[in-house]
């Protein structure tokens, strides 16, 4: 048991995190078509998504455009091309360009606090993070923080307000500008900012400044008009996987993965960043937002994952889907890649077919993700550690003379009938509160990324300490038992019941 333990505290894999893009190492040469469908025929069935879609843009030309499988499993309904799904963590990107709009309008300062805008931060523990904190991830808000399940919505315009203002009293886990930390909160903030300073809602901000002049014609906004024909998450379930049926994000996540969009119209979006041209953003705003927001983050601009070779990426996952979009500003080369699954541990990730048709589309050199059996060892480990506890307590009440012979042992034997009890103690706390703050994920968030894996997390810490509880009342609960010689015991004539 301490063996999975120690494996869980070492590989952080519950919630998907942000999957690095394939860097491209020379030239783009012309898109290859047939490399992409072979990819996507090779890692699809692999995967065990239900359906998938991709696109390409070529100097601000959407080239190619592919989608197969289902909008849900189940049923006939296929993806288009012009199927929207909730797009996750590239959202981030669109805030970002927002922000922008309003820093070359004037009306926001990048390096100004972020109470300049947001009177509620002033006087709070966060008064010291400027905009491009948070646009960069340098406010101090943790990964956990920002992973925090919302249970205040009222489905109200003012669910996003509130939520921010709650966020202005939260201290931030490290100060402001001395660190990089990926968090949601951050992006959340800057949704109250364009609200506020562009003086309309942020689903409606984004729609009339970003998505409508680009010709996102697929896409909408959470919070905003109801996307019609939208892909069906579906999260992994042990060896299935099950829809998702909660519609589409809230208002008040909207800013940090609220966009849904479809791969053609997010290849559209990636040519505008590409394009050099001064439209919904000035070309040199575009090339800020490509660029480090701080100089010792030389990984992260405006929105945007950045890698040496000049790639710029960022993934999302929001529950049941999992998406890719990677650009190569230099070549005016981009691909997206949209799927209606979300990863488990070890079985059926996403991040290979995404991975594999990026590189692709951009003609590069994908060798896999390598052998996964570490996280399927860990999976099964889930699986077996509450069976191996359930079938322990079987054996202890059966062999229970053995246990209640242990009362007669002196300290080695109520050491014995004790420690078990902390260890599982130990355990359950690592399972329910150590392991959350070392992934950056709420428990109640992992359940709606893997509730397969919330299951088993929570089943394990449950069943050891029952395990171990039971073992310690079956050895105390009935009469005295002293060995009689020879591997054998036998109840002693001056019994009595002992109770705990």
């Amino acid at each position: 048991m301490r063996l999975i333990v120690a494996a869980l505290m070492a590989t952080a894999i519950f919630v998907p995190a942000d999957t690095i893009a394939v860097a491209p190492a020379t030239a783009l040469p012309v898109v290859a078509s047939n490399a992409v469908d072979d990819a996507v025929d090779r890692e699809l069935s692999a995967a065990g998504a239900p359906g998938m879609a991709y696109a390409i843009v070529r100097h601000g030309e959407v080239v190619q455009v592919g989608a197969r499988g289902v909008l849900r499993l189940g049923e006939e309904e296929p993806v288009t091309e012009d199927t929207p799904f909730v797009i996750g963590s590239i959202s981030k990107s669109f805030t970002a360009l927002a922000v922008m709009q309003l820093v070359e309008e004037g009306q926001v300062d990048l390096d100004a606090r972020i109470g300049t805008y947001l009177p509620a931060f002033n006087d709070g523990p966060g008064s010291a993070i400027t905009v491009r904190d948070l646009l960069g991830h340098t406010s101090g808000y943790s990964t956990l923080q920002g992973n925090a399940v919302h249970r205040d919505m009222t489905d109200e315009a003012d669910d996003l307000a509130r939520a921010v203002d709650a966020i202005a009293l939260i201290r931030p886990a490290r100060t402001p500008g001395t660190q990089w930390e990926y968090s949601n909160t951050n992006y959340q903030v800057l949704g109250r900012l364009i609200e506020t300073v562009g003086g309309q809602p942020y689903a409606s901000y984004l729609q009339k400044h970003v998505l409508d002049p680009i010709g996102m014609t697929d896409s909408t906004v959470a919070g905003g008009d109801q996307a019609t024909g939208e892909a069906v998450g579906h999260v992994p379930w042990f060896a299935t996987r099950l829809p998702v049926d909660q519609g589409s994000p809230d208002p008040i996540t909207a800013p940090q993965g609220g966009v849904i969009a479809s791969a053609h119209d997010v290849a559209l979006y990636l040519g505008v960043l590409m394009n050099g041209k001064d439209d919904v953003l000035s070309a040199e705003g575009k090339s800020q937002m490509l660029s480090p927001a701080n100089p010792s983050v030389p990984f992260y601009g405006l929105g945007w994952y950045l890698d040496d070779a000049g790639t710029a990426w960022h993934s999302g996952a929001t529950p049941g889907i999992e998406t890719l979009a990677t650009m190569s500003p230099v070549d005016r080369v981009g691909v997206v890649v949209l799927v209606n699954a979300g990863s488990g541990i070890g079985f059926g990730e996403t991040t290979q077919l995404r991975n594999a048709v990026t590189a692709a589309a951009l003609e590069l050199d994908y060798s896999g993700e390598g052998a996964r059996w570490s996280q399927q060892l860990l999976y099964l480990g889930l699986i077996l550690l509450p069976l191996t506890y359930l079938l322990a307590g079987a054996w202890a009440f059966l062999r229970r003379d053995r246990l209640r012979a242990k009362r007669e042992d002196g300290f080695s034997g109520w050491f014995s009938l004790l420690f078990p009890i902390l260890t599982t103690a130990v355990a359950a706390w690592v399972f329910l509160g150590l392991m959350p703050q070392l992934f950056g994920a709420p428990l109640a968030t992992v359940a709606l990324f893997q509730p397969d894996v919330a299951l088993l997390v929570v089943t394990a810490a449950v069943t050891g300490v029952l395990w171990s509880a039971l073992r310690l009342v079956v050895a105390l609960s009935g009469p005295r038992v002293v060995k009689a010689g020879q591997g054998r015991w036998e109840t002693s004539s001056e019994s009595r019941p002992v109770t705990p």
